[in-house]
């Protein structure tokens, strides 16, 4: 059963025989050689926007080794999205206790821990390991070949991240892969544990006949946000003058801001997010057609889920960190957020809900 592995109840296998040295054609790679042998691990720390942009990866690595055992490491709330999304076939919690002694120089290894290390034949670490500890002690636990990616990509250069996340993948001969990050919900078999029934797997063909619009007022820091008075207007102006119906998400440093701005809606006409699970927003959101937000991680899981939007960007990289997904506008004012009109906004969200019928009234 598809479920977050913890270590009171992990099933580990004993070590298999090492991988032979992968090289830069990875042509004596047994994974390679038939595409269905051994077990792969992904391990992939950072935020929500860090592990979407991880996302052509996986799909990469499905694609390629299509029989192949594919399982992440990470942060649980964040991962559920790749079981979800049919990329991987399980996860484990790198918020696991025990695996303190694996980032300490000569650290006690947890024998548990150290043997699921050993029951994979290829790792792809993109964890931040400046001195190669973790590697190192991994390394004393498993026989597998060990690939290690960036952490992040390098802000001030011109290659976009998910071009970064996946030069990994060369030694394993994958070139050109589909670098815009994808979560297919409605097509996977991989349903989680404790999936919320009455939600299921939506489309946005499932929409109900009013559009719904998804606006996330917040990020992970105030100078990537909007003012909230320009949020305000345009709250003002979507109650005013169209009928379209909006999912407002938000998490916990936007409490107060997201409980004000639906304040400002017909109760019948919007519904809150706040602080949900990954899994179940990923399927509220795929409910809408359009999306509002900033720089921002549900920002990149909006774009991964095909809807179409506004990104109202800051001062960060665009070249880097921009979702890569052509539905997605970016706006952005030399002037920085504050210089940013709510009219100008407007505009570009009166042409998407036309387009979809949001019936904008005079």
């Amino acid at each position: 059963m598809n479920s977050i592995l913890r270590l009171n109840h992990l099933e580990f296998h004993r070590s298999p025989e090492p991988l032979p040295e992968i090289g830069p054609d990875a042509s004596n790679s047994p994974l390679n050689s038939d595409r269905s042998l051994g077990r792969i691990l992904v391990i992939r720390g950072g935020a929500i926007g860090d592990f979407i942009l991880t996302l052509p990866v996986l799909a990469a690595l499905r694609r390629q080794f299509p029989r192949t055992h594919l399982e992440v490491l990470g942060y649980p709330h964040i991962v559920q999205l790749a079981l979800a999304g049919g990329l991987a076939d399980g996860v484990m919690s790198i918020e696991a206790r025990a695996l303190a002694g694996f980032f300490a120089v000569k650290g006690i290894l947890d024998e548990t821990l150290a043997d699921y290390f050993a029951s994979f034949h290829l790792m792809i670490s993109y964890l931040y390991d400046p001195d190669g500890v973790f590697r190192i002690n991994v390394a004393r636990a498993s026989g597998a070949e060990f690939i290690s990616g960036a952490h992040r990509p390098d802000e001030k250069g011109a290659l976009h991240a998910t071009e970064v996340f996946l030069r990994p993948l060369e030694r394993l001969a994958i070139f050109g892969a589909d670098s815009v990050p994808r979560l297919g919900l409605e097509m996977s078999s991989h349903k989680p544990a404790g999936w919320p029934p009455a939600l299921g797997f939506q489309t946005g063909s499932e929409c109900p006949q009013s559009p719904r619009l998804a606006l996330h007022p917040g990020s992970g820091g105030e100078r990537k946000n909007w003012p909230e008075h320009n949020w305000a207007e345009l709250m003002r102006w979507l109650a005013d003058h169209t009928e379209a119906s909006v999912l407002l998400v938000g998490g916990e440093a936007e409490g107060d801001r997201v409980r004000r701005l639906a304040a400002l809606l017909p109760a019948d006409r919007v519904e809150v997010a706040q602080n949900r699970p990954l899994v179940e927003l990923a399927t509220r959101l795929r409910r809408c057609r359009t999306f509002v937000g900033h720089d921002s991680g549900i920002s990149h899981l909006a774009a991964a889920l095909g809807l179409e939007g506004l990104i109202l960007w800051g001062t960060t990289n665009q070249s880097v960190w921009a979702p890569r997904s052509p539905r997605m506008k970016i706006l952005r004012h030399e002037g920085g957020l504050d210089a940013l009109t709510v009219r100008q906004v407007r505009q570009e969200l009166a042409l998407l809900l036309n387009r979809h019928s949001a019936h904008l009234r005079s």
